[in-house]
């Protein structure tokens, strides 16, 4: 399944993720920003179209859980980002990444020690 969220979708499916199945006002109280109730219903109702939300009944409300993981979504989003503005190539977007930031040595030895397991895994 290709995942794609846009900004709000994203920022709903992380109070999900980060708080488990919430009802739409638990939903909306947990936003960063003011939405209103109909707005935050018309997203998560979006986001069950698209076949990442479900819901349960409890009483006269839904309780709405996520059914895709947040890492699938990142791996979608990046993928998307990678084919988009990178033209394919995943290196193009480490070079870049790693120019643009200030490393710690720490970082450095993260990344380099994830190059290390990534290449082991190439060889036959």
């Amino acid at each position: 399944m290709k995942i794609s969220l846009a900004e709000r979708e994203a920022e709903l499916m992380d109070v999900l993720w980060d708080h488990g199945p919430s009802t739409v006002n638990e939903v909306q109280s947990r936003l960063g920003d003011v939405l209103a109730y109909t707005t935050v219903l018309t997203v998560l109702r979006k986001l069950e179209g698209k076949g990442y939300v479900g819901h349960e009944e409890e009483g006269r409300a839904h309780r709405y859980h996520a059914l895709i993981e947040r890492e699938a979504a990142q791996e979608g989003a990046l993928k998307a980002l990678v084919s988009k503005l990178f033209k394919g190539s995943g290196d193009a977007l480490l070079m870049h990444l790693v120019s643009r930031e200030r490393l710690s040595a720490k970082q450095v030895q993260r990344i380099e020690e994830q190059l290390r397991k990534a290449h082991r895994k190439e060889k036959p």
